[in-house]
């Protein structure tokens, strides 16, 4: 029986398909959403809830606060601080707790979220302060008359209009934060919900001289904030907060500074007593996340066959693939993610995660979808899963995701030399594309597959995570297209050849900033022209034989001009 192909187990989702997505589709904005101005995959909640995988911590956050918001949860917490990575969906998961408030007009899978009948039936006030677009020097306009400089000042324009603004008018133009009094008379009794996030951009926005003092306001109005909200029927606060277990920051914004740190580790301190902590993705969901976002259809029998055809190789290999492959839960990873191989999830997640931009969700999404739609578009054959080296680092976008938004600029010439073109150069292919057209036309791309494979494991912040095993490799690589034999044959050229790889004893292969012995010695000869070393090598014997027969020396000079190889002008 013939086994069905990538193509017919799976059906991307439009936008992915005709490559359509652009940066703006994977930002959340939560300000944009509310304003009724954000793209439609976030604006028209049956787009969204179609695109969203419904997590456990998701679940739990729209159960729990429509319970708050109804008045029939009174065991329920009134605080909860959702804490996850850097892109790892805190922003998405208030964009959803905003549409469930509103009703989730038109969703059809509404159960997969919360029991419908939870839904709030009252009109619920919303107020959010979303520290990206917040502008403590200049204020941000709420109306022709009024700036709000600070969280508290926009908060309370957008619950009670002028009269809340005028509440802490004072407080708002001073930076000074307001006490949990005057925040509690915010509430009008009605159904109210307070989102906060990104608190780390908004301090970022202060100088060096305020920044200090902004985060002790801000530490401060937190804790007024929780005790007037803790203290209301019916009100719900939920912000965001990417705190470590060691409360230090861990989102992009904590590493550039670390009076932020301080600031979310005492934040983090001040809730710890009153908030409840969620993670809106874990870890073993980011697969099926991404899965719900790049295909609207999986046929999860044809999905099986192909699974079973993987297993059964990995079996055939075994002594020379790892151990993980004999583990049932491997083999359940797979079947969980299709079509993304366990491997790829395994190398973005343990490695590329680690670099210091990378936004884990948002940013696999990013990679991801670029990768599935260049395969849709080319739709090469023998293609059955998505592997780690379908991220085709010659195509722009991917490119500029590793060299310029992850700043790996430094591995431009290896990724020129070695392992693909750019679509700008492609007249000047790369030495694996140079591979692949002398010794596997006709069949799989062998070399690229190695070469991609090996770039991407090399793309992490710590040493000891850079590159892979050759056992790691094979199963990288490995599908029902690509022979086994035919993957070491490619390593084992690429090695030799390579200007930039580093092979060692104890260490796993890894692409190096550097050029390596091979590129420094091909540079040298560039540099020599034969005719000058003919004249060296007739100037080095002419003094090693001054004196003999020139007849002799004669024909000894041409025949040694003509044989000596380039590389040994070291005799001049």
């Amino acid at each position: 029986m013939e086994l069905p192909s990538l193509y017919d187990a799976c059906t991307p989702r439009d936008d992915i398909l005709a490559g359509k997505i652009i940066e703006s589709d994977f930002a959340a904005d939560l300000a944009k959403v509310i304003k009724g101005e954000a793209p439609a995959d976030y604006q028209d909640p049956v787009k969204f809830f179609a695109n969203t995988h419904p997590t456990r911590g998701l679940k739990n956050l729209l159960e729990n606060i429509c319970h708050r918001l109804r008045g029939d949860g009174q065991n329920v917490a009134s605080i909860f601080r959702l804490d996850t990575n850097y892109g790892g969906g805190k922003t998405h998961s208030l964009i959803a707790l905003y549409h469930a408030t509103q009703g989730m007009a038109g969703v059809s899978n509404v159960a997969e979220f919360i029991s419908p009948d939870l839904l709030p039936t009252e009109v619920v006030k919303v107020a959010a302060f979303d520290g990206d677009i917040a502008d403590p020097t200049n204020g941000r306009i709420m109306d022709e008359s009024i700036k709000a400089h600070t969280p508290w000042g926009e908060i309370a324009y957008q619950l009670k209009g002028k009269e809340g603004y005028a509440l802490v008018q004072k407080s708002d133009e001073q930076g000074i934060a307001p006490g949990a009094e005057t925040l509690q008379r915010l509430f009008s009794g009605s159904p109210t919900l307070i989102l906060i996030d990104e608190l780390a951009v908004y301090l970022r926005k202060h100088d060096k001289k305020t920044i200090l003092d902004a985060a002790n306001q801000l530490s401060a109005f937190l804790s007024s904030l929780f005790r007037a909200v803790s203290g209301a029927d019916r009100t719900a606060l939920v912000f965001t907060l990417a705190i470590g277990k060691d409360k230090k920051g861990i989102d992009a914004y904590s590493n550039e500074n670390e009076l932020i740190q301080k600031a979310m580790s005492e934040a983090a301190s001040i809730v710890a007593r009153t908030s409840t902590l969620l993670d809106p993705t874990e870890e073993d969901e980011t697969v099926k996340i991404l899965r719900r976002r790049l295909f609207s259809q999986i046929d999860e029998q044809e999905a099986e066959k192909i699974i079973q055809r993987y297993t059964e190789l990995w079996h055939e290999a075994k002594e020379y693939l790892p151990d993980v492959i004999n583990a049932q839960s491997y083999i359940d990873n797979f079947r969980n993610g299709f079509p993304l191989h366990p491997e790829l999830m395994e190398t973005l997640t343990e490695k590329t995660a680690t670099l210091a931009n990378f936004q884990r969700v948002r940013g696999m999404l990013r990679l991801l979808a670029r990768a599935v739609s260049d395969l849709w578009q080319k739709k090469p054959s023998g293609t059955y899963a998505v592997h780690l080296w379908h991220i085709n680092p010659g195509i722009s976008a991917i490119r500029q995701e590793f060299l310029t938004k992850l700043e790996q600029g430094s591995f431009t010439a290896a990724l020129k030399a070695d392992v693909a073109a750019s679509e700008e150069d492609a007249n000047n292919p790369s030495l694996a594309e140079e591979l692949d057209a002398s010794k596997y036309k006709g069949l799989s791309p062998y070399t690229q597959a190695v070469a991609r494979t090996i770039f991407i494991h090399s793309l992490a912040f710590n040493e000891d995570l850079k590159g892979i095993s050759p056992q790691d490799l094979r199963l990288s690589i490995l599908s029902p297209a690509m022979n086994i034999s035919y993957i070491d044959m490619a390593k084992r050229d690429f090695v030799n050849e390579s200007s930039y790889l580093a092979e060692s004893p104890g260490r796993p292969i890894h692409f190096q900033t550097e050029a390596n012995l091979n590129q420094i010695i091909r540079q040298a000869e560039k540099k020599i022209s034969p005719d000058d070393v003919r004249t060296n090598i007739n100037a080095a014997i002419e003094k090693i034989f001054s004196g003999a027969d020139w007849f002799v020396f004669f024909h000894l000079s041409q025949t040694i001009s003509v044989t000596l190889p380039i590389n040994l002008c070291w005799l001049s």
